[in-house]
């Protein structure tokens, strides 16, 4: 596992699956500031997917910035990830700590629910991710969260990921309310230049 320190706050760059340009798409949004990257890839391409991820570990080395796992905590262990990111029908979090390390970042998604948020956070989640805040195009069907949540949970004591439809022109009032990562998909890596798309976010954290 390597050892990228965990950020404070700032843009968490989720990748959008398969493409030709990954490791070059994420290098541009790390030189744009990016302060967590994710790897998430639906396919069933093991072979490519652990190729893929190898790579970005290596670069995220370079950058001393965290690379998450979505979903497969085995494949984050395989290839030394700082972590995994689990959603409901994933691992739980003491499986997933008990197979990547005490040290390891495990995130979680709590979508609309603070009861949920309170459950994991005692579980031991590491940061709690909800949304979708807006409508979004890579999960258009996804409960919807309001900010008001955030400041609630911002009692819980662990960072905040706000997520869904997030743009750097509505993720100001997410970070107002509470939210100390804006996470982007489309917003970085379907721009046309994911460097300037990932330095637009990452300026929000420094205004």
């Amino acid at each position: 596992m390597h050892p990228a320190p965990f950020p404070a706050r700032g843009l968490y760059a989720i990748t959008d699956g398969p493409r030709i340009d990954l490791v070059q798409a994420c290098a541009a949004a790390l030189r744009g500031g990016t302060a967590l990257l994710q790897y998430r890839d639906k396919s069933l391409d093991h072979v490519r997917r652990r190729a893929e991820a190898s790579a970005l570990v290596a670069l995220c080395m370079a950058h001393r910035v965290p690379l998450i796992v979505n979903d497969d905590v085995e494949l984050a262990a395989t290839i030394g990830a700082s972590g995994v990111h689990l959603g409901e029908d994933d691992a739980d979090i003491v499986s997933a700590r008990e197979r990547l390390g005490r040290d390891a970042i495990i995130g979680v998604s709590c979508y609309d629910s603070l009861e949920r948020a309170r459950d994991l956070a005692a579980a031991g989640a590491d940061y709690l991710a909800f949304g979708a805040f807006f409508p979004s195009s890579t999960k258009p069907h996804n409960r919807r969260a309001r900010p008001d949540l955030l400041r609630a949970a911002k009692l819980l004591g662990k960072p905040l990921v706000a997520i869904g439809g997030i743009t750097a022109d509505n993720a100001r009032a997410l970070i107002e309310a509470g939210a100390d990562f804006v996470a982007a998909i489309s917003g970085v890596f379907g721009a046309g230049d994911a460097e300037a798309a990932a330095r637009r976010y990452a300026d929000l954290f420094h205004k």
